[in-house]
């Protein structure tokens, strides 16, 4: 090859190689402008949270990307607000108030998050637990000292029937309403008589009957009180308050089949303890319960199958954890303090620990409930 060939060839490949410099340059700040122009773009976060003895709902802003809150507004209430549910759409949020046995709905400003309240209904005594059907076109409510459970159509205006759709006597402590990802069945946790309560649901016309068996009858002091279903899987998993524990149900057919059953707690712990929430990780691999007394978070690893849970960590938390929430897309858990009214906020999956906690605010006293929405950008 000669001299005037290799220059050449040479300087060829010097071009090549700042052309490909400038190209990663450019992708990377191609890259870099994207991102942000999608982060400007994502659907903003609020976080509502239901503050007793103030009887309000606490707006507060959420920063998605490092975890930090800030209130943003608040609205008072006609009671003490507990349970929150919100509509798929983020547009609305519902209510529920235990001390004067009321079911609200509010619309929410998709630019602010502040809270209008739409309608106002008077349903019965302690409404513990409200859940939205799959189809958001009625609210199912749970009564811990009413004995019963409810149901209300929603309108397409967020607004609730003045009158119930339907109304069940079940037993006391009736303490959470969920339906299954099918919305063909409908179960019913109760803490008092150690039972859960099976429904088929008629979605065209809104109507519970009773599943056959009617209820599964617990182990006396288990208190089943919530239920997660596992997300891809014809799994629910139940914390059971005065049991410590969580238990695994297989669902066939129309009916919930118990399995393993698992402690909350450590084998040293001595004192006195009442579980309250369960979530299930949108990744199905992880399972959380809240323990009241212990005050702290039990997180357990998922198998493959579903059927089977391995204890993985117990993070400390605030005072009597009654209520928890995960944010949409599995970053973050948020965690309402009933006894410090803080509300404290958790990365998911950290290198330190699967929780790491990354920010804390006081909200308010007796601080119930802790609801994430985020808004579709359609809707904004």
């Amino acid at each position: 090859m000669s001299l005037v060939s290799r220059f050449f060839i040479t300087a060829i490949l010097r071009w090549l190689q700042l052309l490909a410099g400038l190209w990663t340059v450019s992708g990377a700040l191609s890259s870099l402008l994207l991102g942000a122009d999608e982060s400007s773009a994502r659907p903003p976060v609020y976080l509502y949270c239901s503050v007793a003895d103030a009887r309000l709902i606490q707006v507060l802003s959420f920063d998605s990307q490092t975890g930090k809150v800030a209130k943003s507004s608040s609205l008072g209430t006609p009671g003490e607000p507990a349970a929150l549910t919100s509509s798929a759409d983020g547009r609305y949020l519902f209510a529920s108030m235990r001390d004067t046995g009321r079911l609200c709905s509010f619309r929410i400003d998709s630019t602010t998050g502040a809270l209008t309240l739409l309608s106002d209904v008077v349903a019965g005594a302690d409404p513990a637990q409200i859940t939205l059907d799959r189809s958001g076109q009625y609210l199912f409510a749970a009564y811990y000292e009413a004995a019963k459970i409810s149901v209300h159509r929603v309108g397409a205006d967020g607004r609730l029937s003045d009158a119930a759709v339907q109304e069940i006597a079940t037993a006391e402590k009736a303490h959470a309403i969920v339906p299954d990802p099918t919305n063909r069945l409908v179960f019913v946790p109760h803490t008092g008589p150690n039972r859960i309560y099976q429904f088929r649901f008629e979605e065209f016309v809104g109507r519970l009957l009773p599943g056959i068996p009617p209820y599964l009858q617990c182990p006396e002091q288990t208190g089943p009180r919530h239920l997660a279903w596992h997300p891809s899987l014809p799994f629910a998993y139940v914390d059971n308050e005065q049991g410590n524990s969580v238990t695994v149900y297989a669902l066939r057919g129309s009916s919930l089949v118990p399995g393993q059953t698992s402690s909350t707690l450590p084998d040293d712990f001595r004192g006195q303890n009442a579980t309250a929430e369960v979530r299930v990780h949108p990744d199905g691999r992880h399972l959380i319960v809240s323990n009241r007394g212990a005050n702290s978070l039990a997180i357990f690893q998922i198998n493959a199958g579903g059927d089977q849970l391995s204890p993985k960590e117990i993070v400390p938390c605030e005072p009597v954890p009654r209520c928890f929430d995960l944010t949409s897309d599995g970053r973050y858990l948020l965690l309402a303090g009933e006894g410090s009214g803080n509300l404290q906020v958790f990365r998911i999956g950290d290198l330190r620990g699967y929780l790491t906690e990354v920010d804390k605010l006081q909200v308010g006293p007796r601080l119930w409930w802790v609801h994430a929405v985020q808004v579709p950008a359609a809707n904004r």
